[in-house]
């Protein structure tokens, strides 16, 4: 990257932290179950719901609750359940009509980021009636006031509960884009364990690597707050203390609550103080090859934390010491080394691969390009990449 664009990228940096204190962040309100959803749609007079899932969410049974709750305060809803991995601007499109036709008032999402991304996507949607998705993302051109969005995350993962992000792939180009505006922030989020018990052992690893993966982003960039810096470093203590109990004992109730509440402060804290070039990559290929988000952020993390080198060192240090994988009196270059080391053992113990076979080289420079464009300069990275830098990342987990 020039020194032209460095500066440019840095300065807007600059100014979007000093900003962070301004801009209308909220969070949403926390709900324990599904009754108290029903109930607040109730008292809020609104009588018919449009509940967006996938088909593994519904037939495992995770929305019965959420029905069991609506019809039990005779609210009507219409279930949209053909929700895809990294959903695309077809798929909002086809939602919105349904949402429309049955004249629903609110949305509830269930299940992974998937559901909430294009949830929230359609609510955008449906108060931009003449506004393509295209034309609302990057930051801040969403500003109308969306309908009553509820989140139910069935994953440990995602944070996307708490987030302003929307994250939508092209599905002519393949391209991912985000949509980053404040009235996507869900008004509610139930954070109920329970949902998150039946979770296949791979879904759980790998949507608990992408929560540590917007802690760690969110950590070492350059536009942390107090609060950011200390909801990071509690998730990265759940995730540690937990993800592997996750795994290995899928019915424990307490590492399950813990993981839930540690994707919920990494969504918090990456709201934020945003994310790294680990997501611009992992995005881009996602789109691309139809990629488990959470497997791919997993894949880069370790890499790319690598090639940050020093840059990220002494933050990175903190984190390994406040979660014990390395010692109080390690230098900070140790201890930031003990601390992808711990990465790299987590995504082995997972089954994690190491890179990806279905990378075609000829898809590199584009996809790159897309990086590029998606990280600067938004995000606040602790070393700043151009399109040479963010290229060989892809080489480096390609198999």
């Amino acid at each position: 990257m020039n020194i032209f664009k460095k500066a440019y990228c840095r300065t807007f940096q600059f100014f979007f932290k000093v900003a962070i204190p301004l801009l209308p962040y909220r969070q949403p309100k926390i709900l324990q179950s599904a009754d108290e959803c029903a109930a607040i749609l109730k008292e809020r007079k609104i009588g018919r719901v449009f509940i967006v899932t996938d088909t593994g969410v519904r037939n495992c049974g995770l929305c019965d609750g959420i029905i069991s709750a609506l019809d039990s305060q005779g609210i009507f809803y219409s279930i949209y359940d053909k929700t895809m991995p990294n959903p695309t601007d077809d798929a909002v499109e086809d939602a919105l009509s349904q949402y429309l036709a049955d004249k629903c008032e609110a949305i509830i999402a269930v299940g992974g980021g998937s559901a909430m991304d294009l949830s929230k996507a359609c609510g955008a949607r449906v108060v931009y009636p003449k506004k393509s998705l295209k034309k609302m993302a990057g930051i801040l051109h969403v500003r109308r006031k969306l309908p009553p969005l509820f989140a139910v995350p069935t994953t440990a993962g995602t944070g996307s509960e708490t987030t302003i992000a929307a994250v939508i792939t092209d599905s002519k180009t393949h391209r991912k884009y985000a949509i980053n505006s404040f009235p996507l922030i869900p008004h509610y989020a139930v954070l109920d364990y329970k949902l998150t018990v039946g979770l296949p052992k791979q879904m759980t690893a790998c949507t608990g690597m992408d929560a540590l993966t917007h802690a760690v982003e969110a950590f070492i960039g350059r536009s942390t707050t107090k609060e950011t810096r200390g909801k990071a470093i509690e998730a990265v203590n759940l995730i540690h203390d937990n993800l592997k109990t996750c795994y290995d004992d899928p019915e424990n109730a307490e590492a399950r609550k813990n993981m839930l509440y540690a994707a919920h402060y990494a969504g918090i804290a990456f709201t934020k103080s945003y994310v790294g070039y680990v997501h611009a990559v992992a995005h881009s290929l996602s789109g691309r090859y139809g990629l488990p988000h959470g497997m791919t952020c997993a894949v880069l993390l370790p890499v790319v934390l690598e090639s940050y080198g020093k840059t990220a060192y002494k933050k990175l240090a903190v984190l390994a010491k406040a979660c014990g994988v390395a010692e109080q009196a390690d230098g900070k270059d140790v201890a930031a080394k003990k601390f992808i080391a711990w990465i790299y053992d987590m995504n082995e113990y997972f089954g994690i691969p190491k890179g990806f076979d279905c990378i075609q080289e000829q898809d590199i420079d584009k996809m790159a390009k897309y990086a590029d464009k998606e990280g600067n300069p938004l995000y606040p990275v602790p070393k700043l990449y151009g399109q040479k830098q963010l290229k060989e990342l892809y080489y480096k987990v390609k198999i």
